[in-house]
Protein backbone atom coordinates (compact mmCIF):
# COMPACT_ATOMS: atom_id res chain seq x y z
CA UNK A 1 0.00 0.00 0.00
CA UNK A 2 2.93 2.35 0.69
CA UNK A 3 3.93 2.08 -2.97
CA UNK A 4 0.47 3.27 -3.96
CA UNK A 5 0.40 6.12 -1.44
CA UNK A 6 3.80 7.47 -2.43
CA UNK A 7 2.77 8.89 -5.87
CA UNK A 8 -0.06 10.82 -4.22
CA UNK A 9 2.33 12.28 -1.64
CA UNK A 10 4.89 13.06 -4.33
CA UNK A 11 2.31 14.94 -6.36
CA UNK A 12 1.42 17.05 -3.33
CA UNK A 13 5.12 17.62 -2.60
CA UNK A 14 5.67 18.98 -6.12
CA UNK A 15 2.77 21.39 -5.62
CA UNK A 16 4.21 22.47 -2.26
CA UNK A 17 7.69 23.08 -3.68
CA UNK A 18 6.37 25.20 -6.53
CA UNK A 19 4.20 27.34 -4.22
CA UNK A 20 6.31 27.25 -1.07
CA UNK A 21 6.53 31.01 -0.60
CA UNK A 22 2.83 31.63 -1.17
CA UNK A 23 1.86 28.73 1.12
CA UNK A 24 4.14 29.95 3.90
CA UNK A 25 3.07 33.59 3.75
CA UNK A 26 -0.62 32.71 3.62
CA UNK A 27 -0.12 30.44 6.63
CA UNK A 28 1.34 33.18 8.83
CA UNK A 29 -0.48 36.36 7.73
CA UNK A 30 -3.76 35.40 9.42
CA UNK A 31 -2.17 34.30 12.73
CA UNK A 32 -0.10 37.49 12.89
CA UNK A 33 -3.25 39.57 12.47
CA UNK A 34 -5.06 37.52 15.13
CA UNK A 35 -2.19 37.89 17.59
CA UNK A 36 -1.90 41.64 17.03
CA UNK A 37 -5.64 42.39 16.96
CA UNK A 38 -6.87 40.01 19.68
CA UNK A 39 -3.80 39.11 21.72
CA UNK A 40 -2.05 42.48 21.88
CA UNK A 41 -4.99 44.75 21.06
CA UNK A 42 -8.24 43.67 22.65
CA UNK A 43 -6.69 41.33 25.18
CA UNK A 44 -3.46 43.18 25.86
CA UNK A 45 -2.52 42.99 29.54
CA UNK A 46 -5.50 40.83 30.52
CA UNK A 47 -5.48 37.23 31.68
CA UNK A 48 -7.77 34.23 31.19
CA UNK A 49 -7.81 30.88 32.97
CA UNK A 50 -4.72 31.84 34.96
CA UNK A 51 -2.49 32.82 32.00
CA UNK A 52 -2.02 35.95 29.92
CA UNK A 53 -4.60 36.27 27.19
CA UNK A 54 -2.03 36.05 24.41
CA UNK A 55 -0.73 32.76 25.84
CA UNK A 56 -4.34 31.54 26.05
CA UNK A 57 -4.88 32.63 22.44
CA UNK A 58 -1.87 31.01 20.72
CA UNK A 59 -2.92 27.33 21.13
CA UNK A 60 -6.34 28.20 19.72
CA UNK A 61 -4.70 29.90 16.73
CA UNK A 62 -2.47 26.85 16.21
CA UNK A 63 -5.58 24.64 16.18
CA UNK A 64 -7.40 27.03 13.84
CA UNK A 65 -4.46 27.34 11.45
CA UNK A 66 -3.92 23.59 11.36
CA UNK A 67 -7.60 23.12 10.51
CA UNK A 68 -7.68 25.74 7.77
CA UNK A 69 -4.39 24.76 6.15
CA UNK A 70 -5.13 21.04 5.99
CA UNK A 71 -8.68 21.62 4.78
CA UNK A 72 -7.73 24.10 2.05
CA UNK A 73 -4.69 22.11 0.93
CA UNK A 74 -6.95 19.25 -0.15
CA UNK A 75 -10.37 20.78 -0.84
CA UNK A 76 -9.33 23.54 -3.24
CA UNK A 77 -6.92 21.56 -5.42
CA UNK A 78 -9.07 18.43 -5.47
CA UNK A 79 -12.29 20.27 -6.33
CA UNK A 80 -10.55 22.23 -9.08
CA UNK A 81 -8.86 19.10 -10.40
CA UNK A 82 -12.07 17.09 -10.39
CA UNK A 83 -14.40 19.72 -11.87
CA UNK A 84 -12.20 21.74 -14.23
CA UNK A 85 -8.76 20.23 -14.87
CA UNK A 86 -9.90 16.60 -14.80
CA UNK A 87 -6.73 15.54 -12.97
CA UNK A 88 -8.76 13.32 -10.65
CA UNK A 89 -9.32 10.99 -13.61
CA UNK A 90 -5.56 10.51 -13.96
CA UNK A 91 -5.46 8.81 -10.59
CA UNK A 92 -8.48 6.71 -11.50
CA UNK A 93 -6.63 5.10 -14.41
CA UNK A 94 -3.40 4.74 -12.40
CA UNK A 95 -2.67 1.46 -10.58
CA UNK A 96 -3.65 3.02 -7.24
CA UNK A 97 -6.54 1.84 -5.09
CA UNK A 98 -9.08 4.39 -3.95
CA UNK A 99 -8.22 3.64 -0.32
CA UNK A 100 -4.54 4.43 -0.97
CA UNK A 101 -5.49 7.58 -2.86
CA UNK A 102 -7.63 8.88 0.02
CA UNK A 103 -4.98 7.89 2.57
CA UNK A 104 -2.29 9.75 0.63
CA UNK A 105 -4.44 12.86 0.37
CA UNK A 106 -5.22 12.74 4.09
CA UNK A 107 -1.55 12.42 5.02
CA UNK A 108 -0.56 15.22 2.63
CA UNK A 109 -3.20 17.52 4.07
CA UNK A 110 -2.15 16.67 7.61
CA UNK A 111 1.47 17.52 6.87
CA UNK A 112 0.44 20.84 5.33
CA UNK A 113 -1.61 21.63 8.40
CA UNK A 114 1.27 20.63 10.67
CA UNK A 115 3.64 22.87 8.72
CA UNK A 116 1.28 25.82 9.05
CA UNK A 117 0.85 25.18 12.77
CA UNK A 118 4.62 25.14 13.26
CA UNK A 119 4.83 28.48 11.46
CA UNK A 120 2.35 29.91 13.96
CA UNK A 121 4.45 28.65 16.86
CA UNK A 122 7.48 30.31 15.28
CA UNK A 123 5.56 33.59 14.99
CA UNK A 124 4.52 33.27 18.65
CA UNK A 125 8.18 33.00 19.67
CA UNK A 126 8.92 36.22 17.76
CA UNK A 127 6.18 37.89 19.83
CA UNK A 128 7.83 36.59 23.01
CA UNK A 129 5.27 33.85 23.71
CA UNK A 130 6.71 30.44 24.56
CA UNK A 131 4.40 27.47 24.86
CA UNK A 132 4.89 24.27 26.76
CA UNK A 133 4.81 21.53 24.13
CA UNK A 134 5.09 17.75 24.38
CA UNK A 135 5.02 14.93 21.81
CA UNK A 136 1.25 14.81 22.43
CA UNK A 137 0.97 18.39 21.22
CA UNK A 138 2.47 17.51 17.83
CA UNK A 139 0.48 14.28 17.53
CA UNK A 140 -2.76 16.20 18.13
CA UNK A 141 -1.77 18.68 15.42
CA UNK A 142 -1.26 15.79 13.00
CA UNK A 143 -4.57 14.21 14.01
CA UNK A 144 -6.27 17.56 13.49
CA UNK A 145 -4.74 17.77 10.02
CA UNK A 146 -5.93 14.27 9.13
CA UNK A 147 -9.44 15.09 10.31
CA UNK A 148 -9.89 18.29 8.34
CA UNK A 149 -8.04 17.04 5.28
CA UNK A 150 -10.62 14.24 5.10
CA UNK A 151 -13.40 16.78 5.54
CA UNK A 152 -11.92 18.83 2.71
CA UNK A 153 -11.73 15.72 0.56
CA UNK A 154 -15.37 14.94 1.23
CA UNK A 155 -16.38 18.51 0.43
CA UNK A 156 -14.43 18.48 -2.83
CA UNK A 157 -16.24 15.31 -3.86
CA UNK A 158 -19.78 16.58 -3.21
CA UNK A 159 -19.63 20.11 -4.65
CA UNK A 160 -20.49 20.85 -8.27
CA UNK A 161 -18.61 24.12 -8.74
CA UNK A 162 -15.93 26.30 -7.18
CA UNK A 163 -18.66 28.55 -5.79
CA UNK A 164 -20.17 25.53 -4.04
CA UNK A 165 -16.79 24.85 -2.45
CA UNK A 166 -16.73 28.37 -1.05
CA UNK A 167 -20.25 27.94 0.32
CA UNK A 168 -19.27 24.63 1.90
CA UNK A 169 -16.44 26.40 3.71
CA UNK A 170 -18.73 29.22 4.82
CA UNK A 171 -21.37 26.97 6.36
CA UNK A 172 -19.04 24.30 7.77
CA UNK A 173 -15.65 25.88 8.50
CA UNK A 174 -16.50 29.47 9.37
CA UNK A 175 -18.66 28.65 12.43
CA UNK A 176 -15.84 26.56 13.88
CA UNK A 177 -13.39 29.41 13.33
CA UNK A 178 -15.14 31.72 15.77
CA UNK A 179 -17.14 29.45 18.08
CA UNK A 180 -14.84 26.61 19.10
CA UNK A 181 -12.93 28.26 21.91
CA UNK A 182 -10.14 29.59 19.74
CA UNK A 183 -10.49 33.21 20.93
CA UNK A 184 -12.43 32.91 24.18
CA UNK A 185 -13.21 30.54 27.01
CA UNK A 186 -16.31 28.40 26.58
CA UNK A 187 -16.97 28.76 30.32
CA UNK A 188 -18.52 32.15 29.57
CA UNK A 189 -21.25 30.67 27.37
CA UNK A 190 -24.71 29.40 28.37
CA UNK A 191 -24.83 25.67 29.07
CA UNK A 192 -26.93 24.72 26.04
CA UNK A 193 -24.78 26.69 23.60
CA UNK A 194 -21.62 25.27 25.14
CA UNK A 195 -22.89 21.71 24.70
CA UNK A 196 -23.66 22.42 21.03
CA UNK A 197 -20.19 23.85 20.44
CA UNK A 198 -18.65 20.72 21.98
CA UNK A 199 -20.11 18.79 19.05
CA UNK A 200 -17.50 20.40 16.76
CA UNK A 201 -14.12 18.67 16.44
CA UNK A 202 -12.13 21.91 16.58
CA UNK A 203 -13.44 22.54 20.10
CA UNK A 204 -11.76 19.37 21.36
CA UNK A 205 -8.55 20.11 19.46
CA UNK A 206 -8.33 23.63 20.88
CA UNK A 207 -9.05 22.29 24.36
CA UNK A 208 -6.30 19.67 24.16
CA UNK A 209 -3.64 21.97 22.71
CA UNK A 210 -4.42 24.68 25.26
CA UNK A 211 -4.34 22.18 28.13
CA UNK A 212 -0.88 20.97 27.11
CA UNK A 213 0.41 24.52 26.54
CA UNK A 214 -0.70 25.60 30.02
CA UNK A 215 0.54 22.49 31.88
CA UNK A 216 -2.92 21.00 32.34
CA UNK A 217 -4.36 17.59 31.50
CA UNK A 218 -6.85 16.89 28.75
CA UNK A 219 -9.36 14.07 28.86
CA UNK A 220 -9.27 10.88 26.83
CA UNK A 221 -12.79 11.78 25.73
CA UNK A 222 -11.42 14.78 23.79
CA UNK A 223 -8.96 12.56 21.95
CA UNK A 224 -11.50 9.83 21.21
CA UNK A 225 -13.96 12.39 19.87
CA UNK A 226 -11.46 13.80 17.39
CA UNK A 227 -10.41 10.27 16.42
CA UNK A 228 -14.04 9.37 15.76
CA UNK A 229 -14.48 12.44 13.56
CA UNK A 230 -11.36 11.50 11.60
CA UNK A 231 -12.64 7.98 10.93
CA UNK A 232 -16.10 9.27 10.00
CA UNK A 233 -14.76 11.93 7.62
CA UNK A 234 -12.33 9.47 6.04
CA UNK A 235 -15.07 6.93 5.39
CA UNK A 236 -17.35 9.61 3.96
CA UNK A 237 -14.58 10.86 1.68
CA UNK A 238 -13.76 7.32 0.57
CA UNK A 239 -17.42 6.61 -0.16
CA UNK A 240 -17.78 9.80 -2.23
CA UNK A 241 -14.60 9.03 -4.17
CA UNK A 242 -16.01 5.64 -5.09
CA UNK A 243 -19.31 7.26 -6.08
CA UNK A 244 -17.61 9.85 -8.29
CA UNK A 245 -15.37 7.23 -9.88
CA UNK A 246 -18.31 4.90 -10.64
Amino acid sequence: MIREIWPVLWDEWIVFKRSWFQITTSAIIGPILYIVAFGLGLGGGSSLQGVTYVKFLIPGIVALTTMNASYKAISTSLATGRIYNKTFEQFLIAPISMFSYCTGKAIAGSLRGFYAGMMVMGVAILFGVRLHVTPDFFLIMLLSGLTFACLGMFGAMVVKSHADMNRFGTFVMLPMTFLCGTFFSLDQLPFVLKEIIYLFPLTHISTMLRAIATYEAYTVGNLLTVGAYFIAFFLLALYRCYKVAA
